[in-house]
């Protein structure tokens, strides 16, 4: 048999060109290890190469491999780029495959490329997906692990691995890379060789400008020959407005090198621009500038993405979100400001944001050195050409025509605006050398999380014993204990599991809501977004887990390591975030479910135990109220809410539900008045600040979920009209979004209706008391289909993607 020392040398000898020391480095560290590698290496060092010979050495030892990453649009990148890798070794391309929930690229291929939540759902279904042949899983953006809504899925691939099978961490640069490689072989027995990198391939350079405007910079950038020449450049903005009011800025500049500009005229013939906000993209595109943002329907943002890439593009405004996703190589990128937030509350941006950013200056192969440019904010730089023209004159001149002209200077001197927030030289050169972010769990254990640990398995030590094991504090760990028994006691109070001991008065008495209003109730940031683990973890159809075959489940679950008996004495002081004051101790020993476990695992898309108390409501809602529930329950950037705001009662009056249900409830229970619920459409007498507007349908029923339930943070709603109107106007996608002057933002709408359909689906899964099934269906699924046709008559290719794309992400 091949030794794997055998299989490096040979992969060495394929490569194109000779890889530099860390690659080197990781390489060797690969074929000598038994267990594994963690690679800590800035964006931009070739963590690729080093992946693919963990493809190459399952290809020549007949082993299969997978290989995950965080992002649909990523995994879909390196299926492309591992089938043209393998292509080149002499194997078929075939032998690399994709699998999601609902599309399937060569699936019994023995490279498999995954989103991390494919990973996951399989080594959580041993009896259904067998591991034995399994060689290597390359885990690619392994920083993930510190995403708060997504790291916990990381976490439990990790723990539930096979011994046999090898990891490959690739991640960007992480602090005390070395604390975390022990915690691995403390808490889960798993050793894995630290590889390092600080330097990157391609060098970056740093540059403040702060006397200089945009359009005239990045004009003195583009120019001359290619040495000295800066561009491709990606210019980044923390706003979609702004990246269009910053492309309009830039259009008139010259931004061309020879003979660039003809051969982007001829490209832009074979593309269709004539829906949506098309003929405005490709007016900036002819003067060589993109734009790339959510806000762009997705068919535009593949042609920016494909200009861009083969190089017919010189500039592309983009919001952050390309920063930490799609490849586009960029000799150059400039950051616009460095402070982000809302108006009155923007601080500087995170340092492993900005730092991915600067990632992505220096091509490999293209460049010996990359560029990173801060520009200084407009009033800032008037204010400098300001000081230089003043200063230019002595103080202590004896000119008369010198001292006028001072004179006159000094009152014409720019000032700075107030309650504004501006940044400087010294944050960028901060943000340049801010140490990396520390590994560390963050994700929190979720509803569904628990409903499918409960249906393994209904002792309730053993998920204890997980949490007490993860690398946290202990304050932390203690808090989510609390917040454990807190969310048992509540699940018991909806009749979804039986609780041994049944909770005493004192915890019943804890989590009744103490009522609620009309404004938006505070929600815990950990859970506002909508968890990966409530909406991802199914990201293939799963196979339902039988009590035998996964009783061992919470034993293999090995999350860190076993803080000890002192966890008990911090227990009186780790009361969770907004968690309430329990009056004595109480330990679950079993949560035995009940068939509603079941229900409420369906919902996936949206918080589960607000999906169940809906199923008690929706019997009785007309469809416009039906509507306006389910839209509320799909998250949407206040930029698209505003325009999309829930009309008076007077142009849409309240149905069933709402006269006959809804509001009698509000009304006995207190929670409001009716003159809250229904003020006077005409208030031109009083002043803005005591106008009253009406409570939302949505925000009512979340007003009674919240009077009843303690749902342990996390709920978040938007009370929107949008879906409503779009099919007012009979599902013309590009209509609606021209009379909602929703032009820049057609993208997120567009992914908005994509959700809404997938919602339907999910709530078509279970029936409201006294609703006849078929025609609940029918009525959910006749929404969907217009909702599908509307979609696919401006991006026909991806309203299937995406569809695609959002069924793996619930």
């Amino acid at each position: 048999m091949i030794s794997r020392d055998e299989i490096i040398l040979d992969y060495l000898e394929r490569l194109a060109y000779a890889p530099y020391p860390v690659q080197e480095e990781a390489l060797y560290a690969w074929a000598a290890s038994e267990q594994g590698v963690l690679l800590s290496a800035p964006t931009g060092t070739g963590k690729t190469l080093v992946a693919e010979a963990a493809v190459y050495e399952g290809l020549r030892t007949g082993k299969s491999v997978y290989y995950s990453t965080p992002l649909i649009a990523l995994t879909d990148q390196k299926l492309i780029e591992l089938q043209d890798t393998v292509e080149r070794w002499g194997y078929e391309r075939d032998t690399v495959g994709l699998v999601t929930g609902h599309r399937t690229v060569n699936p019994n291929a023995p490279i498999k490329v995954v989103v991390a939540e494919v990973l996951l759902n399989r080594l959580l279904h041993p009896e259904a997906y067998d591991f034995a042949n399994v060689g290597a899983v390359v885990m690619d953006e392994f920083h993930n692990f510190n995403e708060p809504q997504r790291g916990i899925v990381w976490e439990l691939a990790l723990s539930l691995l096979p011994a046999h099978v090898r990891v490959m961490l690739l991640s960007a640069t992480v602090g005390a890379a070395s604390e975390f490689v022990n915690w691995m072989a403390r808490s889960l027995d798993r050793r894995v060789t630290l590889v390092e990198g600080r330097e990157r391939k391609v060098p970056l350079h740093f540059h403040w400008v702060g006397d200089e405007l945009l359009p005239d910079f990045v004009e003195s950038i583009a120019r001359g020959e290619d040495t000295r020449r800066r561009t491709p450049l990606l210019i980044f903005c923390f706003d979609r407005e702004i990246c269009w009011v910053t492309a309009d800025v830039l259009k008139g500049r010259d931004v061309f090198v020879e003979g660039q500009r003809k051969a982007l005229l001829d490209r832009l013939e074979s593309f269709d621009f004539s829906v949506g906000s098309g003929n405005k993209l490709r007016t900036f595109l002819t003067r060589g500038i993109g734009i790339h943002h959510a806000g762009l329907l997705p068919r535009y943002r593949r042609v920016v993405e494909m200009l861009f890439q083969e190089k017919l593009l010189p500039v592309c405004v983009c919001t952050e979100t390309l920063a930490a996703g799609i490849n586009l190589p960029a000799r150059s990128v400039i950051l616009t400001t460095l402070v982000k937030g809302p108006r009155d509350k923007k601080k500087l941006i995170d340092p492993s944001a900005a730092q991915q950013m600067f990632g992505r200056a220096g091509r490999p192969q293209f460049d010996t050195e990359g560029h990173v440019f801060a520009m200084a904010h407009e009033d800032d730089v008037k204010l400098f050409r300001w000081k230089e023209k003043y200063d230019s004159i002595p103080e202590d001149t004896k000119d008369p025509g010198l001292m006028k002209a001072k004179k006159a200077l000094l009152k014409k001197k720019p000032t700075r605006r107030a309650n504004f927030t501006y940044w400087n030289a010294d944050q960028f050169t901060k943000l340049q050398t801010a140490p990396p972010a520390r590994l560390a769990s963050k994700g929190r254990l979720t509803w569904r999380w628990l409903g499918f640990l409960l249906e393994a398995n209904p002792a309730v030590e053993p998920i204890r014993q997980v949490i007490r094991r993860r690398l946290m504090d202990l304050p932390t760990i203690e808090g989510e204990i609390k917040r454990l028994t807190r969310m048992l006691v509540t699940l018991s109070h909806m009749g979804v599991v039986l609780l041994d001991p049944p909770p005493p008065k004192s915890w019943l008495d804890a989590i009744k809501p103490a009522g609620s209003s009309a404004g938006a109730a505070a929600v815990d940031p950990a859970d506002a977004a909508a968890p990966p683990d409530d909406d991802e973890d199914d990201a293939e159809p799963s196979t339902a887990a039988s009590p035998t075959s996964t009783t061992d489940l919470l034993g293999r679950l090995k999350l860190g390591e076993h803080v000890g008996a002192t966890v008990a004495a911090a227990t009186a002081k780790a009361a969770g975030k907004n968690a309430p004051a329990f009056t004595e101790p109480y330990d679950v020993i079993t949560a035995t479910p009940t068939p509603r476990l079941k229900d409420l695992m369906v919902f996936r898309a949206v918080h589960p135990l607000y999906g169940l108390f809906l199923m008690d409501y929706l019997a009785k809602a007309e469809d416009h109220e039906l509507v306006q529930i389910l839209e509320s329950l799909l998250e949407m950037p206040g930029s698209v809410a505003k325009s999309l705001r829930v009309p008076w009662p007077d142009d849409l009056p309240p149905g069933r539900l709402a006269l006959e249900v809804v509001d009698p409830a509000i009304l006995t229970r207190g929670l409001a008045a009716h003159e809250d619920l229904y003020p006077p459409s005409d208030q031109s007498d009083l002043p803005p600040e005591m106008r009253k507007y009406p409570v939302p349908l949505a925000q009512k029923v979340r007003m009674l979920f919240e009077s009843e339930i303690d749902h342990a943070g996390g709920l978040f709603i938007t009370p929107v009209w949008g879906i409503g109107d779009l099919l007012n106007h009979g599902g013309d996608f590009d209509k609606f979004v021209r009379s909602r002057d929703l032009l820049k933002q057609e993208g997120i709408f567009f992914k908005h209706v994509l959700r809404m359909i997938l919602l339907c689906e999910e709530f078509a899964q279970l029936t409201p008391k006294d609703v006849n099934r078929d025609e609940w269906q029918t009525r959910l699924r006749s929404i969907a289909a217009v909702l599908t046709t509307a979609c696919r008559t401006v991006d026909p290719q991806s309203t299937d993607e995406i569809l695609e794309e959002l069924v793996d992400q619930i």
